[in-house]
């Protein structure tokens, strides 16, 4: 698995003597070596090939015998127009493929064709700041603690249906998820995480078209944050078990944290790529494959603007299937709800914070069902993706805050101040290509990112920024160029950089290193919550339909805006507890059998 990378302990940074060389960078650490990677692709290709879906009328396969007959009939007529197919969906009379602008202009006057859309890009809606042998499931754990019990578990009620007196265990015979599955159509999963290994019961890459759908971060010269994490984060909300206990950050509880349905299966369907980006027919694949696979829920946090006649039509089948499908309503703050979340068979979910509140960037209309925790949710993410920092002196352990794309590791070496950093001089003459720990402070009107470059290249094998805001404690700041091959850099706050400036020519250690849990806002991280809770409900109540589950939902939902339905909170916010209780009083059990 391709993830945050050991930076600045590898080699590159020799050791030599540059006091005769002023202002001479250190060996290996050209511009070169620190420039800012390639950008994003974009959504057209190269070649000016155009991604499209094109589905034909029914009359075109009417004959075809079979299912494998009728992929060939429709393959066979967009080959015969010139299409690139890519894939085929012989249950919608559809096909996607590449075309080029005269080819698509051709099939639109084909009198066969009934209509050709955008193969349409779609996003994660909230992307994360940042292989082994597979095992297909396992006996998930029945306690931990309940300092595992994140503010989004409580606010959907999820303790009070497994661990309704708050010891830590599972109560016996309490809905908690088991025997339901999943399908989290997303960016694929880091199935080694001790959170969720054992929830994993299979799953599909439509990026990479094999049986492998592992959650991937960019190669070091791309930007590391995008895509990598997003499915292993929202999944973990689903079925992160009690007791996991990956690393944590310290302070934080050792066992990690719970999903909603802890003993939930997972189905992986891998649609976004390492950017977080992914194309209309993947997902259609995917929920094609997820109902194949006997899915009873899917869970989408992903979207595009624009509407596929396509997609719909495939979310709809999923639905008739049994299929409960939850998607995110995008995080642009609009009036107007992203496409799948906005299709009638699926359940649109947008985003409040922990004080109930409708958070800002959840896109909002008519088409919303339910709001859920999205603001600020911790949950997995890939292992050791998710920095966090320590300096270290004289035996005295000082607060830091890691820059984002800080590099990953351990160095301990003498304290050289600096000073602004704005040139590889500002080190002085205490300055080695074998090694030192740089001081710079913040201001002067010079980025982050050429602080800490100067000093590289001065030989600085970690850098300290002092923050110059009192009330801002080590501060949050970004070294900007995340393809960099940037050291351990860590910022502390203003008084501690006055502890520092006593210890200058003394060593001082900086560790940046991984966690296993990541905190991350945006609709992406409520529909989980909401996929969650109908795993619980369902759980509880194996005999109901997924309408009645859906129905439940609904109903049962803490109303928090205007009475009744409204455009941005739609029925309110979820609640298990109440919707198992709603289920029971609606439909009450059948008895039990006489012995």
């Amino acid at each position: 698995m391709k993830r945050w990378v050991l930076l600045g302990l590898v080699g590159g940074l020799v050791a030599c003597n540059k006091d005769s060389v002023e202002a001479q960078a250190c060996p290996g650490t050209a511009e070169g070596w620190l420039q800012q990677g390639a950008g994003l692709s974009g959504e057209t290709a190269g070649d000016g090939l155009e991604e499209v879906l094109i589905t034909y009328k029914p009359r075109v396969s009417a004959s075809a015998m079979n299912e494998k007959a009728r992929e060939d009939v429709l393959a066979s007529a967009a080959t015969r127009a010139g299409a690139q197919v890519k894939h085929r969906f012989p249950r919608l009379n559809m096909v996607s493929a590449r075309v080029t602008a005269a080819a698509r202009e051709a099939l639109a006057r084909d009198p066969d064709v009934a209509f050709v859309e955008e193969n349409r890009v779609v996003r994660a809606m909230g992307m994360p700041r940042l292989p082994a042998s597979v095992w297909l499931g396992g006996a998930p754990n029945s306690s931990g603690s309940v300092g595992e019990y994140t503010p989004g578990l409580q606010m959907v009620q999820a303790p009070s249906v497994w661990d309704a007196n708050s010891d830590g265990v599972l109560d016996t015979g309490a809905g908690s998820g088991t025997g339901i599955k999943v399908c989290v159509i997303d960016s694929g999963l880091d199935y080694t995480h001790p959170e969720l290994k054992d929830a994993y019961i299979g799953g599909k890459d439509f990026i990479d078209n094999d049986d492998d759908p592992k959650d991937e971060s960019l190669d070091v010269d791309l930007n590391p944050i995008r895509g990598g994490g997003h499915g292993t984060h929202t999944a973990g909300t689903i079925a992160a078990q009690l007791g996991g206990g990956g690393t944590v950050r310290q302070g934080t509880d050792p066992n990690g944290v719970a999903g909603v349905a802890p003993t939930a299966s997972l189905l992986i369907a891998r649609v976004l790529d390492v950017r977080g980006n992914g194309r209309t027919d993947d997902v259609i694949r995917a929920i094609e494959w997820c109902t194949a696979q006997g899915a009873n829920i899917a869970s989408l946090s992903l979207g595009a603007e624009r509407e596929s006649a396509n997609e719909r039509l495939a979310f709809q089948q999923a639905a008739q299937a049994g299929v409960l499908s939850f998607a995110a309503t995008g995080n642009s703050g609009a009036d107007k709800v992203s496409y799948p979340a906005a299709y009638p068979t699926v359940i649109a979910v947008g985003a409040v914070d922990f004080a109930g509140e409708w958070a800002s960037f959840s896109q909002f209309g008519d088409q919303v069902s339910l709001v859920a925790p999205g603001v600020s949710v911790l949950s997995a993410t890939l292992r050791g993706a998710a920095p966090f920092a320590g300096v270290s002196a004289q035996g005295t352990e000082i607060i830091a805050s890691p820059l984002e794309y800080s590099g990953i590791g351990k160095y301990t070496g003498r304290l050289v101040n600096c000073g602004l950093g704005d040139s590889i001089e500002a080190c002085g003459g205490d300055a080695t290509c074998s090694g030192f720990v740089a001081v710079v402070e913040r201001g002067g009107g010079i980025f982050f990112e050429e602080k800490a470059r100067n000093s590289i290249r001065a030989g600085a094998r970690a850098v300290i920024v002092v923050n110059n805001d009192a009330e801002d404690g080590a501060g949050n700041f970004t070294l900007t160029s995340p393809s960099a091959n940037w050291v351990p850099t860590a910022s502390v706050a203003l008084d501690s950089g006055g502890a520092l400036r006593s210890l200058i020519g003394r060593e001082v250690t900086v560790d940046v290193s991984g966690s296993d849990y990541l905190i991350q806002s945006g609709t992406s991280m409520a529909t989980p919550h909401a996929a969650g809770v109908a795993a619980l409900v369902w759980s509880a109540r194996r005999d109901l339909t997924a309408a009645q589950v859906r129905q439940a939902l609904e109903k049962s939902a803490k109303d928090l805006g205007p009475a009744l339905k409204d455009a941005k909170y739609g029925h309110g916010l979820v609640q298990a507890a109440d919707a198992i209780k709603y289920a029971n009083d609606t439909w009450p059990r059948p008895p039990a059998p006489l012995p």
